[in-house]
């Protein structure tokens, strides 16, 4: 039996056929357990890691208007089609965007990244946005 420790993909493969072949008995149940809820968390830390980078770039964008260029663009429009992509394939992440708590730390989040990149500390404490109808939305720029 290949070791989790030693080769995740050999143990990965390994367990696929275990449970293909119907040899439950010999499957690294636990492991198993934990390898699935760590995808979950996987999808999770994407959306949350996209939406910071959304946010610091709007941030930027209000906070920087004489810097304002075709990459910045670009970037808000790419993460806001990537995080409507993962919303569309992980639809269990969207009462994310709801969760008060979490749009704090995505805030907390963007704000650190708009102050490492601009040395600016005048940002809002608070995300002034609407999540639904203006940082999602295609198109919207704050002012």
């Amino acid at each position: 039996m290949k070791s989790y420790d030693k080769d995740i993909v050999a143990w990965a493969n390994e367990q696929a056929q275990l449970l293909r072949a119907g040899r439950f008995d010999l499957l690294d149940i636990e492991r198993i357990a934990d390898e699935i809820e760590d995808v979950g968390k996987s999808e999770q830390n994407e959306l949350a890691s996209r939406m910071a980078l959304l946010l610091s770039h709007l941030l930027k964008w209000a906070y920087q208007p004489q810097r304002r260029g075709n990459s910045w663009l670009r970037t808000i429009r790419d993460q806001r089609r990537l995080i409507q992509r993962r919303l569309d394939k992980t639809p269990s992440l969207r009462p994310m965007l709801s969760d008060p708590d979490w749009q704090d730390e995505m805030w907390v989040d963007a704000v650190r990244f708009a102050q490492q990149e601009t040395g600016l500390d005048a940002f809002p404490e608070n995300c002034p946005w609407s999540w639904q109808d203006e940082v999602l939305a295609e198109g919207w720029l704050p002012q």
